[in-house]
């Protein structure tokens, strides 16, 4: 059943029920992307352990999301049942082989896999407000406030680098507007409250260091096969646009790091997105936009983005006319919106004369979908009616110990579970502060020692003449007095806040050229 430069998927069958042929992606179209969807239960999470195992043979390092848990089995051996024999059998599948798989755990907190991580400046302005729900007056703001980090060297690294970074700006609204543009207080206080709230949900787990490497996600083993990352998320989904955004941003990461290397014989990484409609959901226009000129460009870099979710009608339009290779599990229509996810799938394949694909959407049964690849030339092929392969890997989750041992001879192993707090914004604003207080002191200490210094007068006067002037209990006149206290006419002492902010403000002013560059969806852009 299985074929050089092609992944095995399932069997197609006729009309009648009998076997027709083997279904197979393509390796070479397989960065062309696609999309799994499907009703709950229907089989979605099985064929998408199917493909990684499959990518995983071929070479090809994969990335996905275990949102149930139900993923981390292809850690582990296969186990002998009777269903999945009987369908190896069905199939024509023979031999059917168990084998594990090279698996990394990664969890955002740390706990059922290790540590992943991003600063707040390599995730940028645009996904941070996109993660905080702000108001256009909001993003702008924030954007002001990255600007001023990125040109004056003030590293961005976690929440409380950007919450003293604001707090900063608080103080001298009036002086940053003037250069950047219109910033109020009020929303600065607003991103305040919403790094709040973040940070109450856990978010403080995400930002900070080490980050995570690129590179450490596309790894190969000894034998050649290509590593699954797979993200622990039943926690993280509790935050479902954390979730979203983490993904999206290393999507981005994805495409603003690697290079060029337009068509080859197999993808150099392929990126599973479960649940894709938490990407979605009341997501403004402009980060649409953004991400369809993401999944259209980064083909050419080598990764496949495979969308993963339970109805078409989750992904937009845009997005989905660049998903080629498509895996469609059973669909309900007994709502009128349900009726029409239906109608959208079913339009979406090439048809094939031997079925009406609407009604074989709705009466496909558990393990079993219409499939449609990229064949010769990039041509979708015909749809097929098709049952899919069992896994060669465990079925289920695994347990916490077999997870810890994989974990311990992991090949990052101890290189991301510990925290790393460098010199950051919050650091240096913290140092700048110190600098401008003690500044301002000694200037104070020698304005005073000039004032005692100051030669007072002494001499006899006439009466009548105007310069008599009467000397008080101290004996200092009136009129040396009145030249002291005049000396600095309308002098207020200002505050650190407001040194610290001058100094950033001046800094800004001419360190135009040292800012650094930031990509498509925001993030940096590194070697810059």
């Amino acid at each position: 059943m299985l074929e050089e430069g092609k992944l095995y998927v399932g069997t197609s069958r006729n009309p009648d029920d009998s076997i027709n042929k083997g279904e197979y992606l393509d390796l070479k179209y397989a960065n062309r992307h696609g999309l799994i969807t499907g009703a709950t239960g229907t089989g979605k999470t099985v064929t998408l352990q199917i493909l990684t195992e499959s990518f995983s043979n071929a070479g090809v390092p994969v990335f996905c999301a275990d949102v149930k848990g139900d993923l981390s089995g292809i850690a582990m051996i296969g186990e002998h049942k009777d269903f999945l024999e009987k369908r190896a059998k069905t199939i024509g599948l023979d031999p059917y082989e168990f084998q594990e798989f090279p698996v990394i755990f990664w969890d955002l907190f740390g706990e059922k896999g290790h540590r992943v991580r991003t600063t707040i400046s390599e995730m940028g302005p645009l996904l941070l407000a996109r993660l905080m729900d702000m108001s256009d007056a909001q993003e702008g703001v924030l954007n002001i406030a990255f600007k001023l980090a990125d040109e004056n060297g003030l590293p961005l690294l976690d929440l409380k680098d950007l919450r003293s970074l604001l707090a900063y700006m608080a103080g001298a609204t009036e002086k940053l507007s003037a250069m950047y543009g219109n910033i109020t207080k009020q929303s600065l206080s607003t991103i305040q409250r919403g790094l709040l709230v973040l940070e109450q949900q856990g978010a403080e787990n995400f930002f900070g260091e080490p980050a995570l490497k690129i590179s450490d996600i596309m790894r190969t083993t000894n034998d050649g096969r290509g590593a699954i990352s797979v993200l622990a998320a039943d926690k993280l989904m509790m935050n479902p646009r954390l979730y979203g955004t983490f993904l999206l941003w290393l999507l981005s990461e994805l495409f603003e790091e690697l290079p060029e290397v337009g068509d080859s014989d197999k993808p150099r990484l392929v990126f599973f997105f479960d649940e894709a409609h938490l990407l979605f959901d009341e997501a403004p226009k402009i980060l649409i936009d953004r991400v369809e000129q993401v999944v259209r460009l980064i083909r050419s870099k080598g990764v496949g983005v495979y969308f993963v979710t339970q109805n078409p009608l989750d992904v937009p339009e845009t997005v989905l006319s660049q998903l080629g290779n498509r895996v469609q599990h059973a669909l309900r229509a007994y709502t009128p919106r349900e009726q029409k996810a239906v109608k959208v799938a079913a339009e979406t394949f090439r048809p094939n004369p031997a079925f009406d694909c609407f009604e074989a959407i709705t009466q496909l049964g558990v393990g079993e979908a219409l499939v449609s690849t990229l064949g010769a030339k990039g041509v979708p092929s015909m749809v097929e009616r098709t049952l899919i392969r069992p896994p060669s890997s465990r079925l289920g989750p695994i347990t916490e110990p077999e997870r810890q041992k994989v974990m311990s001879v992991s090949p990052v192993a101890g290189q991301y579970d510990v925290d790393l707090d460098r010199d950051s914004a919050f650091e240096m604003l913290q140092r700048r502060a110190a600098e401008a207080a003690t500044a301002e002191e000694k200037e104070r200490a020698r304005e005073e020692e000039k004032e005692e210094k100051r030669p007072e007068s002494r001499r006899w006067t006439l009466p009548g003449y105007g310069d008599e002037d009467d000397e008080d209990d101290r004996g200092r006149s009136k009129s040396s007095r009145r030249r002291k206290s005049s000396k600095r006419p309308g002098y207020q002492r200002q505050t650190v806040t407001e040194a610290v902010i001058k100094s950033v403000a001046r800094s800004a002013a001419t360190s135009l050229g040292r800012a650094l560059v930031r990509g498509i969806l925001g993030s940096l852009k590194k070697g810059f």
